[in-house]
């Protein structure tokens, strides 16, 4: 009999009393796909390669970058043209596995790789989530766009 009492008159209005004070409170959702998240200033997003202002990659291939990484995402084969530079043969970089740390930004010489803003970046298959070096440069379009 006890244990109907507490049910009725105790744990009922005190799981109502939770109800009633969201009940009138302005909703924190989002109607995403109308409407965008606002970021934060340091947010960490998708990588991104640059590059030169001649439109060749900016990375030399000089491995700090996989170095730094704790999660060992990014693999990398250097190669080297017919002029003596480095540069990147093969660069991935498995976005499953990538902590967004920065930590490649940050240890990269010339600045050859950033973490974008980019968030909506969900597939259906994980081989699609191996960004390699094609899918992660920049656009030669955007990179004229920025520059003026």
């Amino acid at each position: 009999m006890w244990e109907v009492f507490k049910t009725i008159f105790l744990a009922i209005p005190k799981g109502l009393s939770v109800t009633f004070k969201y009940l009138f409170t302005r909703a924190v959702t989002v109607r995403y796909p109308e409407k965008k998240l606002t970021l934060a200033p340091r947010y960490r997003g998708l990588h991104y390669l640059q590059r030169n202002e001649d439109g060749s990659e900016k990375c030399v291939c000089c491995g700090l970058c996989a170095a730094a990484c704790p999660s060992d995402c990014i693999y990398m084969e250097s190669a080297e043209d017919k002029f003596g530079q480095r540069y990147a043969k093969v660069y991935e970089i498995n976005e499953l596995r990538c902590i967004f740390c920065g930590y490649c930004q940050e240890a990269c010489p010339v600045e050859a790789i950033f973490l974008g803003k980019e968030y909506e970046f969900s597939n259906d298959r994980r081989e699609k989530m191996i960004y390699n070096k094609e899918d992660l440069l920049v656009p030669k379009v955007e990179q004229r766009i920025k520059r003026i």
